[in-house]
């Protein structure tokens, strides 16, 4: 049996998905990345449970990266990528940095995604593997670092007030 994508395509679709990523990012719009989903796609998000379908995607990025830490988030590079033509997977790791705090310096966790092409330009699933804490330290670390340097939002104090202290 062959694969039903070559490396090729699944190379130029996940481009196109990169590319679209940081439109977003840049935007403050999530609409179009969720566009990118069949409408019956599943997002497994272990820290969150799965979405299923489209729409249940769509609010939940577009709240996910219009609060902190989210909004805070400025890119979503991948570090690396592998395509799997035999699963019409692309794995990669993509690095998370945030705004710079005031003081020159990066903040940045990362997660491992895997995503499963169903042509057309659409994914049929996302799975992103992180680990959590490493996320939490990492918006507690940018949390101290603008409060020093005098540049933390309201929002993200609410959330080093309220949250910071679950994280070392």
């Amino acid at each position: 049996m062959s694969a039903r994508f070559t490396a090729e395509e699944l190379s130029a679709a996940f481009a196109q998905f990169e590319a679209t990523t940081e439109a977003c990012a840049a935007s403050g719009d999530w609409n179009p990345w969720a566009e990118q989903f069949t409408v019956d796609a599943d997002y497994i998000e272990h820290a969150m449970g799965t979405l299923k379908g489209r729409e249940q995607i769509r609010p939940w990025i577009a709240k996910t990266m219009g609060t902190f830490p989210g909004n805070h988030m400025v890119a979503f590079p991948s570090l690396w990528h592998v395509t799997d033509p035999a699963t019409a997977r692309v794995i990669c790791e993509i690095d998370n940095p945030m705004r710079d705090p005031g003081d020159g310096s990066v903040v940045s966790a990362t997660n491992i995604t895997i995503l499963t092409y169903a042509g057309d330009g659409l994914w049929s699933c996302e799975e992103d593997v992180y680990n959590p804490m490493e996320f939490g330290l990492a918006a507690k670390t940018w949390c101290v670092r603008a409060k020093e340097s005098g540049t933390i939002t309201p929002e993200a104090q609410r959330w080093l007030d309220t949250t910071g202290a679950f994280f070392p």
